[in-house]
This record gives C-alpha cells, structure tokens and sequence, in this order.
C-alpha cells in the first residue's frame, strides 16, 4: 500500500519525506489557503519534495473550465495530479485530460456507483471519502470492499483505489486488508501507525540492559 499525506504543510511534508515513507501528498485549496502563500507556488515546491504523485484540486465547477485550470496545473510539474470532484462535469473534464495524459485525482467518492464512472473515465485515482461516511453512520469501509471487489472483476480498469478521509490507523489497517492501494494520511495519523506501547516497553528495556554494560558501539 501507498502512502500519500493529507497537508499542504511544507515542514511538515520535508520532515515525513525522510522517513520513506511518503508516496505521494494530497492537498486542495482550504489547505494552502492556511498557508497564506500563493496556491501554485505551493504545489510547485511540494511537487519538488516528493517526487509521487502530488494532487492539485482545481476550483471550477463547469468542465471546460476544469480542463483549462487542469491544464495550467499540470504544467507545474511532471508529478501534479489533478484533483476534480465527482460530478458529470468532474468527469467530463477527467477523460480529457487523461487523454492528454495527466494523472486524475477523482475526489468526494460516497458510493460504488460512482467509482464506477470513475474507472470508466479513466481516473487515476478513486478518493473515496471513509471517515466522512462513518460520521453519517454508514460504514466507511463497506465502500472500500465494494469499490476492491468491483475493480478486481476488471482488469482493465487501472484507477487506483485511494482512501481519504481516514480518521485513525484502523481505517489503514483495514484498507490494506481489503486491497486498497493508497491511503492518503494527515501527518499525526501516519505517525500513530508507529505507535505501539510494547515497542516502547521494549526499547526501553533494551536501553536499561545496554547501560549496564557500560559499552558503547561508536
């Protein structure tokens, strides 16, 4: 499974790109607002941090001109996948830049269905939103295991199925188990993935046994 983060924090993104672990980065325009700095400069220094995939959400809501900011902002860089929103539009404006071959974030993914369309419109990416679901009462996760299910029943669909909205590490842990490719984390998800009481019980009794020794490797 691929690790993409959910920020358009520079620090933050510098320092999880050296643990090896970041794929990819997701962003849209409320987080880079946060940033106050200009959206394309953003994505344009993200995009030389992480060498993945790096979303880029447009903000037109009709197709054409979803194809023409997609457009500008594939020019940022090689690695910009641009983000559009399910809609007919949204989809509309995927198939043509995909045929232009730029990579295609299709985000706000609730349902089977329209996963679906995405494949069909050549997506490279599904972002179905599981934490969203589970807030309504619905089951985040069933969605995962239906969108899995119908993507393995045809090969030729290439949309990588991308978990968003994950609220903590047991919506990575059951993605992954359902064949999810990615999930796209905020920073202190990915950091709790490490987390486990017993590894730190135990690091600090190895810790307290070296010292005994009075040894040093260096």
């Amino acid at each position: 499974m691929k690790f993409f983060i959910d920020t358009a924090e520079i620090d933050e993104i510098r320092a999880l790109s050296k643990t090896g672990m970041v794929d990819g980065v997701t962003t849209n325009p409320t987080l880079i607002a946060k940033s106050g700095r200009k959206f394309m400069d953003v994505i344009a220094e993200i995009c030389d941090i992480v060498p993945g995939p790096i979303s880029a959400e447009v903000t037109a809501t009709e197709a054409d001109a979803m194809i023409k900011e997609g457009r500008k902002l594939a020019k940022i860089a090689k690695n910009v996948a641009v983000k559009l929103p399910l809609t007919v539009d949204g989809l509309t404006a995927c198939k043509t830049l995909r045929n232009d071959g730029t990579m295609v974030n299709v985000t706000l993914c609730f349902s089977a269905a329209q996963a679906l369309l995405a494949a069909k419109a050549g997506a490279t990416f599904i972002s179905p939103f599981v934490g969203r679901l589970d807030d309504i009462g619905q089951d985040g996760m069933e969605l995962i295991a239906d969108i899995c299910e119908i993507y393995g029943e045809y090969p030729d669909f290439a949309t990588e199925v991308l978990v968003a909205s994950v609220r903590h590490p047991v919506h990575v842990v059951q993605a992954a188990k359902l064949g999810a490719h990615v999930a796209t984390l905020p920073p202190k998800i990915l950091r709790q993935l490490y987390d486990h009481p017993l590894t730190d019980k135990g690091l600090a009794a190895f810790l307290a046994d070296w010292a005994k020794t009075g040894q040093s490797i260096l």
